[in-house]
C-alpha cells in the first residue's frame, strides 16, 4: 500500500512509554531525517526474522540520516514484561530505539491492524510508504533510499528474495504444543522460560521467553513434529511459516 505523500502525518508518541536504547522520544523532534517506525512482538516468529532487516536498515541508513524506531506490542500477557523483552533485544542484538507499547497506546494511535507492519515517513514527517505483514523488504529500502536521495533501487545488501513471492499455504499455528504433521517450510515455537526443546529427537536451545525457531526445512514440505520441551519450558503456541516451493 503506498499512500499519497503530504496527506498523512506521523502520530505522536504517547507519553509515559518506556524506551529501551534510548532517552524518550518525541516523533516531532525526528523532523529533518527519514523515519521508519516498525511494529513487532517478540512472539510473532515474523517479526523476529524482519527484526535483521530493522537493523540493518539501522547499521547502514542510520548514519545517513535514517532513523528507525520499533514499538514492542505485546500479543501475548507475558510478553508485556519489560525485562522479557529487555532480555530479547538484547539477544537480538538489536541496538536502535525500541518502544516498549504494553497498552497498545501507541498501536492505537497508528490504527495498527497486527505484526509485522512498518511506516516509513519523510523528512516532513509524512507518510510515504506502508507495509502490513512479511516480505516488502526490498520495496521498502527502495523507498528509504529515495528518502535519502541515495540511487535507485535497494543496496546492494537487500536479501534477493522476498515473502511476498511464496505462494504456498503452511498448516495454522496451534495453541500450545503443536506436535503432529504439518505442513511449512519453519517451524516456531513460542515459550516461556527457558531451557531445552528436544525437536525430533535434536536438541534446541532456548534462551529466552518469546518464539524461537525449532526446524527449518530448504522447501516448503509435509512433515511430522515431535517437540517435547524440558528445563522449565512452556509452549504456549507452535507456529508454521511457509518455505520455498520445492
Amino acid at each position: 500500500m503506498r499512500p499519497p505523500v503530504d496527506t498523512i502525518n506521523a502520530p505522536s508518541f504517547p507519553d509515559g512509554l518506556s524506551w529501551l536504547n534510548v532517552a524518550p522520544l518525541r516523533i516531532e523532534k525526528q523532523a529533518g531525517r527519514p523515519v521508519l517506525v516498525d511494529f513487532w512482538d517478540i512472539c510473532r516468529p515474523e517479526s523476529i526474522s524482519l527484526m535483521a532487516q530493522m537493523s540493518r536498515w539501522h547499521r547502514e541508513y542510520g548514519p545517513l540520516g535514517l532513523r528507525v524506531i520499533s514499538v514492542h506490542s505485546p500479543g501475548h500477557p507475558f510478553a508485556a514484561d519489560p525485562a522479557v523483552v529487555e532480555q530479547a533485544v538484547g539477544d537480538l542484538a538489536v541496538e536502535h530505539p525500541v518502544a516498549l507499547d504494553p497498552d497498545f497506546e501507541c498501536w492505537q494511535a497508528y490504527d495498527n491492524p497486527g505484526w509485522p507492519a512498518r511506516y516509513l515517513f519523510a523528512p516532513a514527517l509524512t507518510l510515504v510508504d506502508v507495509h502490513h505483514g512479511a516480505g516488502g523488504v526490498r520495496e521498502t529500502e527502495t523507498e528509504i533510499r529515495r528518502q535519502l536521495a541515495l540511487d535507485g533501487g535497494p543496496g546492494p545488501d537487500c536479501p534477493p528474495a522476498d515473502g511476498d513471492d511464496l505462494l504456498v499455504v503452511p498448516s495454522p499455528p496451534r495453541e500450545g504444543n503443536g506436535s503432529g504433521p504439518y505442513a511449512a517450510g519453519e517451524v516456531w515455537g513460542v515459550f516461556t522460560g527457558h531451557g531445552v526443546a528436544v525437536v525430533n529427537g535434536d536438541e534446541v536451545p532456548v534462551t529466552r521467553a518469546g518464539a524461537t525457531r525449532l526446524v527449518c526445512h530448504p522447501n516448503h514440505c509435509e512433515a511430522v513434529l515431535d517437540l517435547r520441551p524440558e528445563g522449565g519450558l512452556k509452549v504456549v503456541e507452535t507456529v508454521f511459516l511457509p518455505g520455498p516451493p520445492a
